[in-house]
């Protein structure tokens, strides 16, 4: 019988230590840790946090960590050994950091601190097998990733490892053996070259702002809702007292990987269209995609997102026709409500939509008078031609590059040339100019959101029922400081969709920074329950709430649980160091202030008081006399 406090859990093990470490810290003791504290700083903890890993401890030469997604674990082990090719290329033989990494697929378990299991012996005995700068997996791993991504593996057969019973199944990759993809993982942390960015970009204000944003589009981390700040609100996700229902990613079935943009539009859009259903909850799309390719059933995702109903299908895409199926599970007793299967024409897919919202709908006994069953169609929203082409943007916006940004503004472009009135277009080329913005992306950041505000304006002058057009705008409108007209597009977002999470964090955001904390901690309070697996920022809202209205201990709580989620945010650490200036607690205030502006070179209290995004001045002062006391200039 495993101990109470041990959870267990499927996981991808990434074990990795450096080859010769001991020669090299025999001939040079201070160079080598120099340089492991650099390549650890600059590297290895923001690739692995990019690629949606978490760092289970650091070993004197080596690391352990585990990934939920086993393709994001040899993606962050090839990158991590690409970007280290090119640090040493200029670094003479004898002083080269090489890393030899493991990478196994295993049942652990595992407590707040650490994980445990054969799993994770055998990835330490395949880091063993890996050549320095390869990386070797099993062929659990193996099975997994092939065909996916553009390497080849060398098959070393049944091999024998210590204190493992069993032969294990070995391939490896040498490191002469492809190329390696850039990191362009959901979620992935800023280059170290481009950290100075931030300092121009608004700071803490616009940090959360893009944070809103990519969460909005991006896969975040499945994290567990945040218990120890609210409690009443995430004890237990009971059902509420109304349908509430999850769903699951959409299978992609055509075969082909390069598809996966279609099924997740799918997903999204069946989402977004049940979340307009008066009087039906519906959990928010970053927490759903957090099961994405992982074999879950009903009734846990049901127990884990406090819901009765969940929603899963398959989509088939094959030229100018798709397939969907779906099944609709009531989770408390196991009964299939309802199931489908559709074979139709690409240009029936909006009306397709209509119909397995419709079905849902009426399976829930759901009532719509006429005016609610005309709003909720989708049966003249764009081309195909224009949607295709959205969501292939959409699946390059996620990757959240400077590059992809650009691309996919150019694919949202084209959306509009293919269907000049398809408001949602105009709206994600808004946002494109808005993430250039935020992060040093342009180098005329007024033009950048002049032209990001014209887009959301047409759009808006297109269809006014838009949720994202909104959304676009209340980012746009608080960049300017123009607090109230940012507040009224977040309010006509979730009015438009009463379960549109993020649009809840939006708001918070806007009322915090207009001086209304307590409204803006009701806020993220309802994005936390619509969206349980929430993303880092949300609790630095909660913390950023608790901070204006001077509770400053529970603000440096959930400031803490942010910077445990993400070390590499820097408005995480000034915010902090603010609320430990305030406590009084200097020490750490000033460990925090090193943080900063280790993230942040160019910050200065002159700079930041140009550039925070406050309405009142009482606010404002409170945050810069928070950082004087943590000992900033």
């Amino acid at each position: 019988m495993q101990p109470q406090h041990l959870k267990r859990k499927l996981v991808a093990v990434i074990a990795a230590d450096v080859a010769g470490y001991t020669r090299m810290m025999g001939a040079d003791e201070d160079a080598t840790m120099e340089a492991w504290w650099s390549h650890r700083k600059e590297l290895i903890d923001p690739t692995i946090a990019g690629y949606e890993g978490r760092i289970v401890k650091h070993t004197g030469d080596g690391f352990l960590a585990e990934f939920p997604s086993v393709l994001d674990a040899v993606r962050c082990a090839i990158a991590m050994q690409s970007e280290m090719a090119r640090r040493n290329a200029d670094v003479p033989e004898d002083r080269r950091m090489r890393f030899r990494m493991g990478v196994n697929l295993c049942d652990i378990m595992s407590d707040d601190e650490d994980i445990y299991g054969d799993g994770v012996n055998i990835a330490a005995r395949l880091e063993s097998l890996a050549e320095p700068g390869g990386v070797a997996i099993s062929g659990a791993v193996h099975e997994q990733v092939r065909g996916k991504l553009d390497f080849s593996w060398e098959d070393l057969g049944e091999q024998r490892v210590k204190n493992v019973a069993e032969p294990v199944r070995t391939y490896r990759m040498t490191p002469q053996t492809g190329a390696a993809p850039a990191p362009s993982a959901p979620g992935r942390r800023i280059a170290p070259g481009r950290r100075k960015v931030w300092a121009v970009a608004g700071i803490a204000a616009a940090l959360a702002v893009a944070a809103v944003v990519a969460a909005w589009y991006l896969y975040p981390r499945p994290s567990p809702p945040d218990a120890d700040i609210h409690a009443t609100e995430m004890a237990a996700l009971a059902p509420p007292d109304q349908p509430s229902i999850a769903v699951l990613p959409f299978n992609n079935m055509s075969g082909d990987p390069e598809q996966e943009y279609f099924s997740d539009g799918i997903t999204e859009d069946l989402i977004t269209d049940l979340s307009q259903v008066p009087g039906l909850f519906v959990i928010a799309r970053n927490s759903v995609f957090t099961y994405k390719g992982k074999p879950v059933k009903v009734q846990q995702v049901a127990r884990e997102l406090g819901v009765q109903y969940v929603l899963e299908g398959s989509v088939r895409k094959s030229g100018n026709r798709i397939r969907i199926n779906a099944q609709l599970v009531d989770a408390v007793t196991g009964r299939h409500l309802w199931a489908a299967r559709y074979d139709r024409e690409l240009t029936e897919i909006f009306a397709l939509q209509d119909e397995v919202t419709a079905k849902i709908v009426a399976a829930l006994a759901i009532k719509l008078t006429v005016d609610e069953r005309q709003r909720l169609s989708r049966a003249a929203v764009a081309s195909p031609e224009a949607y295709d082409t959205l969501l292939r943007g959409l699946e390059l916006f996620r990757r959240f590059t400077r590059e992809t940004n650009a691309e996919a503004r150019v694919l949202f472009e084209k959306a509009i040339a293919l269907d000049p009135r398809y408001a949602r277009a105009y709206a994600d080329v808004a946002l494109t100019h808005g993430m250039d913005v935020t992060f040093g992306w342009t180098d005329a950041p007024e033009a950048a959101l002049a032209r990001g505000l014209e887009f959301a304006r047409n759009g808006l002058a297109l269809d006014d029922t838009v949720r994202e057009v909104h959304f676009a705008l209340s980012n746009i409108y608080l960049r300017h400081r123009r607090h109230d007209e940012s507040i009224a597009a977040d309010r006509k977002s979730i009015g438009l969709d009463p379960n549109y999470a993020d649009g809840y964090a939006s708001l918070a955001i806007s009322l915090t920074y207009a001086g209304r904390p307590e409204d803006g901690l009701k806020a993220i309070r309802k994005a936390m329950r619509l969206n349980p697996h929430h993303p880092f920022f949300y609790v630095w809202n909660v913390g950023h709430a608790y901070f204006l209205m001077g509770r400053y201990a529970e603000a440096a709580t959930a400031f803490e649980r942010v910077i445990e989620r993400n070390p590499h945010f820097p408005g995480g650490h000034m915010t902090l160091a603010a609320t430990y200036g305030h406590l009084g607690r200097t020490a750490d205030a000033e460990w925090e202030v090193g943080e900063t502006l280790t993230l942040l070179p160019d910050f200065s209290l002159a700079g930041e008081r140009g550039k925070a995004m406050y309405k009142n001045p009482a606010d404002l002062e409170r945050y810069i006399e928070g950082l004087r006391k943590a000992g900033l200039k």
